[in-house]
Formats: structure tokens, C-alpha cells, sequence
């Protein structure tokens, strides 16, 4: 993994900072210890599980996710970061993401985060009415919450995104920031990169997250809330899960979490009459149609759905013809609960269809299945309480309880991860030589605006000696198209050297040195120029 490149991309290169590569186990969090000031730094790597907090190696400053500004300072924070931009000069809007995920956080707090895709627009728009975020987007998961963002600022734009969290879940800064990851510019884009090829995911090489990334494109295409950054960075993750799943075999022998799901509750039934146990489906969304899927392909022969829609069941049932499938409305949830030995859970209700005391009420399942009714609950937010695993006749388990399945062949996923992090290398390497290259375009513009406007004031001086009167229209239009072309003619060579199309790192590199020298020789000031521009429409979006 390379370092992040919180400082201008061409000073990474100069420093000859190569990438390495990393399997899905091997760490992408940096250990956090507290310092005297109450600010977070970088320290040294340790497992993944271990720790929830990582900082960019190559930041200016900590992040320090203690100090909670005051309204008035929130009120001005904007004008005093245009009266300092000087100071965020050296550095260019960071990539960011921020988040738990299975690995990181346990599913109660997971639950409290997660925003349902209905909501994905209102919590874009809400991330990018802070101060100092320009692009958001959300990708919230059973297994992971994160938020990515492109931030004015690392330090003030990481503080909001925090504090939006705490305000949206409920949950104390404090205790959120226990759980929390933060990767920042290569480390960030490595990380959805690995996301969307099944790399972070609970079951290595799963399908249903890169459906689940393309539904963020889908639905910021669709509400026009997802920036050029931001869009640009989730369509390049879906060409890197796309790659990873064709050019090699990780998806062979790989589970979802329904598969894994259904591979549970079997090793915990008794072998004699695990297939012939009753099952009951519950929510007969994307995780409940594979639910059903995989039980029928370990032969299960009947299988009970409830759900709202009787029609998403019959099209199901179109599907798996060789399996009787009985449809019951959510009338009937307690109903077809007393009779189901196996109980999975996969809808999107906001709160528990099952409490202690519904599950109390239910009959005592037969010996021959165990004597204890099983709950296999799948669903951010849960759709079973917590209290209902104190009972005796009752087992529980949720999604992080999955991990138990998933184990299993450990050696042979790293190896297939491993194979997979060229393919993503490659496919970093492209996303970041884009967005190097858009740099050179506000100094072309600003080059060739100062070009004309010399041009202009030459030309009406010019006008001015000879006299107005003493020229005819076609003279005037002939000396403003011979000043236009001695222009254009003198700006064609500089020009030329600020275009690239990002696909050769040498051609790159030359590109933006030769920015860099335009800028200096024109005194064009275009970096600065670039940053109050934002700040000012933020401060008028703000106002407005």
C-alpha cells in the first residue's frame, strides 16, 4: 500500500515513494497511540482487528478529534480559512474515507450507523453541506458503513465528517472514534478498490458488494449528488472488482454472506436431519432470495417466505421450480415462526420483528432438530433482539457470527488476495494519473485568460494611435484576427505540454513540471487561485 499522498503528487514522485502490495488480512490500520496534546499519530503497524484508527503517515497535521468547535467558531470557520489558505497552499484536496466495517466494529454499533439506500441522497447533501467537504458519497452495508468525501481541508473537513457521524447514529465521539478507520488519498481509493473486488469483504471474493458499490453510482448519477472525484473513483472500483473477478479465481469456492449464512445454521443442526428441518425465510429481498437459493441447493425440498410482496416470492418460485415454496404475509410472521425449526432474517425494518417476549410465546421445537430453535439474523439493523439469545430453547446468531464458516481454507483466499493486488495496483495507478492530469487544467485556462487579456488591452491601444474613424470594420476585425493568431500560435507550444491523457507516468511527470513552470514564470498564482475559488463558493452556499 502506498503512502498517502496528502502532499502535491509530483513531490511523492520525486521522493521515489513506490506502492507494496498487501493481501485482504494484512493490515491497512495504523496503531494510535495518545499523545500529551490529545492528538492522534502515526505509530507502528499492527493486525488489522486490533486496532480502529489510522492516520496518513504523510499528514501535516493530526487530526485532533477532541476539540469541538463552538457555534460562533463553526459560524467563521470558513472566512478564517480563507484569511489562512496560504497554509493549505502545499497540498491539494484529499480523498478520505471514514468508517467500520465487520472487521471493525461489532454490528450494534454497526446498526446504529447504517443509512439505508433510500437515504443515500440526503446524507450526501448533508455531508456536503459542511464547511469544508466539496464531494461525498455513503456506502452502507450489513458489513460496513463508510462515508468517502474529497475534503477543502484534512483536519476541519475530518472533523465534521466525525462529528456527522455521532450526530446521525447517536453515538458519543468518544467511543465512536474506538471503532473508526480513516485511510486518506492512495490509501483511500486503494481501499474501495479492494472493497468492490471482495478483498474487505467477510467472505473473500462475494459478489453482492460490487452490486452494492454499483448502486452508489446508480444512485448519485440519479440525484446528481456524487462530485467528479467521487464518481470518477467508484466507476474505476467497479472496473477493478470487475477485473479481479474475471482474470482470476478468487470467486471460485467464495461464499456470500447468504451462502455463509445457510452453511451456519447446517453445522449447527444435527446431521441426520439438517435437510429436513423446516425453514422459514424471512424478507424475500436480494440476501433472502439467496437464502433460498442456497438452501435449495443444499437440498432443502420446502421452504416458508414471509414477506410483504407476494409477488417477489412467485418470481422466486419461478426460479427454483423443484423446490416448494409457500408464501405467508407478514399477518401471519409469529404464525409461520411457531412452526419453523430454522429462522433467517434479512429484512430492512428499521426495528426487531422478534423480542424476548415473541419468542417466549412461541411452542418448543422437536428434539430431533436439537430441541432449540434456531435464528440466523442477517440484517443491519438486526431484525432479532439481542435479549432473545438469553432464552434456553432458542439460539442466536448474526452476521458477525458468520466468521466461524469463513475461516475455513484461510491460506488458499490470501493467496487468491494476493494475486488480485496487481490488478488493483494497475487500476490505482490509472485513477491517480487522472486525477494528476486534471491539475494542469486551471492553468491552461489561466494561461491562456492572461494571454488574452494582454492581447485585448494591446489591441485597443493600438485602435487608440490610429484612431478609430480611421479605420473600416474589416481593417479592425483583420488586426484583432492578426493579434488572435499571434497568440494562439505562441500559446500552441506551452499548451501541448499541459496536455496528457494520464496513461504514461514519464509524459506525467514532465507535464506537471511544466506546469509548475508556467506557473512560476507567469506568476499566475493558479494553486491559490483554485482554493479561494472553493472557499468562496462554499462561504456563499453557506450564506445562502
Amino acid at each position: 500500500m502506498a503512502a498517502s499522498s496528502g502532499v502535491a503528487t509530483t513531490l511523492a514522485r520525486k521522493g521515489k515513494v513506490r506502492p507494496f502490495l498487501r493481501s485482504s488480512s494484512s493490515t491497512r490500520l495504523f496503531s494510535a497511540p495518545r499523545s500529551s496534546c490529545g492528538f492522534y499519530r502515526v505509530g507502528t503497524r499492527v493486525p488489522r482487528r486490533e486496532v480502529a484508527l489510522r492516520m496518513s503517515p504523510r499528514s501535516e497535521a493530526p487530526v485532533d478529534l477532541e476539540e469541538k468547535p463552538s457555534a460562533a467558531a463553526s459560524a467563521s470557520a470558513l472566512e478564517q480559512f480563507k484569511i489562512s489558505a496560504d497554509r493549505y497552499m502545499k497540498e491539494r484536496s484529499s480523498i478520505a474515507v471514514l468508517g467500520l466495517s465487520v472487521h471493525t466494529a461489532p454490528v450494534e454499533m454497526r446498526e446504529k450507523l447504517a443509512v439505508p439506500e433510500a437515504q443515500w441522497s440526503r446524507a450526501i447533501g448533508e455531508l456536503c453541506n459542511l464547511n469544508h467537504i466539496e464531494e461525498a458519497a455513503v456506502l452502507s452495508t450489513c458489513n460496513r458503513m463508510e462515508v468517502y468525501v474529497v475534503a477543502l481541508s484534512w483536519n476541519r473537513g475530518i472533523r465534521e465528517v466525525i462529528d456527522w457521524m455521532a450526530k446521525t447514529s447517536g453515538i458519543p465521539v468518544a467511543e465512536l472514534r474506538r471503532h473508526l478507520f480513516m485511510l486518506r488519498d492512495t490509501d483511500a481509493t486503494r481501499h474501495l478498490f479492494e472493497v468492490a473486488a471482495g478483498l474487505d469483504s467477510l467472505v473473500l471474493g462475494e459478489g453482492q458488494i460490487l452490486a452494492q458499490v454499483k448502486q452508489v453510482v446508480r444512485v448519485g448519477q440519479g440525484s446528481g449528488v456524487l462530485g467528479k472525484n467521487i464518481d470518477r473513483m467508484f466507476k474505476d472500483a467497479i472496473t477493478a472488482g470487475k477485473r479481479v473477478r474475471s482474470e482470476t479465481n478468487i470467486s471460485s469456492g467464495a461464499v456470500s454472506v447468504s451462502s455463509a449464512a445457510v452453511e451456519l445454521a447446517l453445522m449447527k443442526l444435527p446431521k441426520s436431519n439438517s435437510t429436513s428441518s423446516k425453514m422459514l425465510v424471512i424478507g424475500a429481498g436480494k440476501m433472502g432470495k439467496l437464502v433460498i437459493k442456497h438452501l435449495a441447493a443444499k437440498g432443502i425440498k420446502r421452504i416458508v417466505v414471509v414477506n410483504r410482496s407476494e409477488e417477489r416470492v412467485n418470481a422466486i418460485h419461478e426460479e427454483i421450480k423443484d423446490v416448494e415454496i409457500i408464501y405467508r404475509s407478514f399477518s401471519e410472521l409469529f404464525t409461520a415462526a411457531a412452526e419453523a425449526d430454522v429462522i433467517f432474517t434479512s429484512t430492512a425494518s428499521a426495528t426487531p420483528l422478534f423480542l424476548k417476549e415473541h419468542v417466549e410465546a412461541l411452542p418448543p421445537v422437536d428434539e430431533v432438530v436439537g430441541g432449540r430453535r434456531l435464528f440466523v439474523d442477517i440484517a443491519v439493523p438486526r431484525n432479532v433482539g439481542s435479549c432473545v439469545a438469553n432464552l434456553e430453547h432458542v439460539q442466536l446468531y448474526n452476521v458477525d457470527d458468520l466468521k466461524e464458516v469463513v475461516e475455513a481454507n484461510k491460506e488458499d483466499r490470501l493467496r487468491k488476495a494476493m494475486e488480485a493486488q496487481s490488478i488493483i495496483s494497475q487500476e490505482l495507478k490509472r485513477f491517480e494519473a487522472w486525477r494528476d492530469s486534471l491539475e494542469t487544467v486551471p492553468t491552461i485556462k489561466k494561461l491562456r485568460s492572461y494571454a488574452d487579456r494582454i492581447r485585448a488591452s494591446e489591441f485597443e491601444r493600438c485602435l487608440q494611435k490610429i484612431g478609430g474613424d480611421a479605420l473600416t470594420k474589416k481593417m479592425k476585425r483583420a488586426i484583432e484576427d492578426l493579434s488572435l493568431g499571434i497568440v494562439n500560435k505562441l500559446l500552441h507550444g506551452p499548451l501541448q505540454h499541459l496536455r496528457c491523457d494520464g496513461n504514461d507516468s514519464r509524459t506525467l511527470d514532465e507535464t506537471l513540471e511544466n506546469m509548475h513552470a508556467l506557473n512560476r514564470m507567469f506568476n499566475l498564482d493558479t494553486e491559490k487561485a483554485i482554493i479561494e475559488q472553493k472557499i468562496k463558493n462554499k462561504v456563499e452556499k453557506t450564506q445562502s
